[in-house]
C-alpha cells in the first residue's frame, strides 16, 4: 500500500492545478458489480468525497468543484433522490468539521428554487459555517446544470442593464452600447468567485460533459479514467495530476 510520504514525493515536482472539477460518476454501477443498493454505492461515493477534499487541500489545490446533483438527476425515481438528499444532510457536519480542520470554505452553485426549504436553509447554513476558510473552497453542483445556468445568468444581466438604465426605453444607439465582455458576463454566472478549471475529471470512463459547466471548461484539460467514483481513491487523484503535467496547454495559441 502506497504511503502518503510516497504520494507527495511523487507530486513534489509537479505542478499542482489550481482548480480542478470533478464528475462524480459511477456510484450505481459501483454498487451493482457488489450486488448491493444503488444507496450503498452513494454511501461510497460520499466517503470517497471525503478523502479526495481532505488530499486536495493539503496538496495545495485550491478551488475543487464537484457535480454533485444535476438538472436532470429529477428523472431518477424518487427512492434514490430521497436517498441522495438523506446522505447530503447526514455529511453536512461531517463537511463542516473537515472544512475548519483544513482551513475550507464550502460554496454552492445551481438552482435551489427547487429544493425543500429545509434543504435550501442547510445549503446556506454550509456556506454561512465555513465562509472564513481561506485554505481551498470546496464547491458543490447542486441541481446544476451549464445551459441553465447561463440563462440564469443572461436573465440576471439582463434585469441589472434595465435597472441601471432606469426602466426607460431604449435608443437604438444605447442598445448598440451595452457593453457586454466575457468578463462582465462571468460576474453573473454561479461561478463567479470560481476561477475556470485547469484539470476536468470524469470518472467511470465516460466521455462527455453531461451539462457540466460548458461556459468554464472551453479550455480545460480532461482526465476521464475507467474508475468508478467510489475507488477513485488518493492513487487516482495523483495520476490525475501526473497526466495533467504532460498536457501542453497553448489556449488556442502556438509555442
Amino acid at each position: 500500500m502506497t504511503s502518503d510520504l510516497e504520494f507527495y514525493d511523487r507530486l513534489k515536482d509537479l505542478k499542482i492545478p489550481n482548480s480542478v472539477a470533478i464528475i462524480l460518476d459511477g456510484n450505481g454501477r459501483w454498487a451493482q458489480k457488489r450486488n448491493l443498493p444503488r444507496e450503498l454505492g452513494h454511501k461510497a461515493g460520499c466517503d470517497t468525497l471525503e478523502e479526495i477534499i481532505d488530499y486536495a487541500s493539503k496538496i495545495g489545490i485550491k478551488y475543487l468543484t464537484v457535480y454533485a446533483f444535476s438538472t436532470e438527476n429529477w428523472k431518477r425515481s424518487k427512492e434514490e433522490i430521497d436517498a441522495l438528499f438523506r446522505l447530503f444532510k447526514l455529511y453536512v457536519p461531517i463537511i463542516i468539521d473537515n472544512a475548519h480542520k483544513n482551513n475550507s470554505r464550502c460554496y454552492i452553485i445551481g438552482d435551489l428554487s427547487r429544493f425543500s426549504k429545509e434543504m435550501q436553509d442547510t445549503c446556506k447554513m454550509l456556506m454561512e459555517e465555513t465562509k472564513s476558510g481561506t485554505n481551498m473552497v470546496f464547491t458543490m453542483a447542486l441541481n446544476y446544470g451549464g445551459r441553465d445556468e447561463i440563462i440564469r445568468a443572461i436573465n440576471k444581466l439582463f434585469i441589472a442593464k434595465i435597472t441601471e438604465h432606469n426602466n426607460k426605453e431604449w435608443t437604438k444607439k444605447e442598445l448598440d452600447n451595452l457593453d457586454i465582455t466575457e468578463d462582465s458576463f462571468k460576474n453573473y454566472l454561479d461561478t463567479n468567485i470560481i476561477p475556470d478549471p485547469d484539470l476536468l475529471i470524469r470518472t467511470s470512463g465516460e466521455m462527455r460533459l453531461s451539462n457540466f459547466m460548458p461556459w468554464q471548461l472551453a479550455y480545460t484539460e480532461f482526465y476521464m479514467p475507467e474508475t468508478l467514483w467510489p475507488d477513485f481513491h488518493k492513487e487516482e487523484l495523483v495520476k490525475a495530476i501526473e497526466s495533467y503535467n504532460k498536457r501542453d496547454r497553448r489556449f488556442g495559441g502556438r509555442k
